[in-house]
């Protein structure tokens, strides 16, 4: 099959004018938060939520008579 061949009348190959795209089937790395980020935001919601918890135990101590 020579060059001439894989054309058609128009002048153009058969070859599609943009490269297929994989099919994505889950998150992509680039779509992902930094491992890091995550740990800390963890870590500030535990924190916050031990802070709350203290807060509510002081007033619940201390409102007991």
């Amino acid at each position: 099959m020579s060059a001439t061949d894989a054309t058609d009348k128009t002048g153009t190959t058969g070859a599609p004018t943009t490269p297929a795209t994989p099919a994505r089937t889950g998150p992509n790395e680039e779509d992902r938060a930094p491992m890091t980020f995550t740990v800390r935001v963890f870590i500030y919601l535990v924190g916050v939520h031990f802070i709350a918890a203290f807060l509510f135990f002081l007033f619940y101590v201390a409102g007991a008579k």
